[in-house]
């Protein structure tokens, strides 16, 4: 992203552009309110600041780090606030963390059951299946 600002602002689709965060998204964003409105031109199209670009990429990244909405909205919070303590922002960073590293425990478990259910197949040309018969099995 370019540090140069526009002084007439960014129309929806140059910030789209510069952050890769689809039109539609960006909207959504604004009605959810982490995204500020931005001002309107005579004409009602959206003109976005510098600050409302950062602001944008902040959240895009965060969203590709797997912060959810609520936790996005939280760190906001904080830079809007402007009183944060490092120590508040790394509790929130911890606890995401956390929450990752159990997807994770159960992406390994869901491995290991698909390559167990894949190693009863021998791919035969029958209409017996293994993997079928186990997904049909009560539990």
């Amino acid at each position: 992203m370019s540090d140069i600002t526009n002084a007439r602002g960014y129309p929806i689709g140059e910030m789209s552009k510069r952050t890769g965060v689809n039109i539609e998204t960006i909207r959504y964003y604004e009605r959810i309110n982490i995204m500020p409105q931005p001002d309107r031109t005579a004409g009602g199209n959206r003109q976005y600041n510098h600050e409302q670009l950062k602001r944008l990429s902040f959240i895009k990244t965060s969203r590709e780090l797997g912060f959810s909405i609520d936790e996005i909205r939280a760190l906001l919070e904080m830079v809007d606030r402007q009183d944060f303590t490092c120590g508040e922002v790394h509790g929130l960073t911890i606890g995401h963390l956390a929450s990752v590293r159990e997807k994770i425990k159960g992406l390994r478990k869901l491995e290991k059951a698909l390559v167990g259910m894949a190693a009863e197949c021998s791919q035969g040309d029958l209409p017996d299946c293994p993997i079928l018969e186990t997904l049909f099995e009560a539990r």
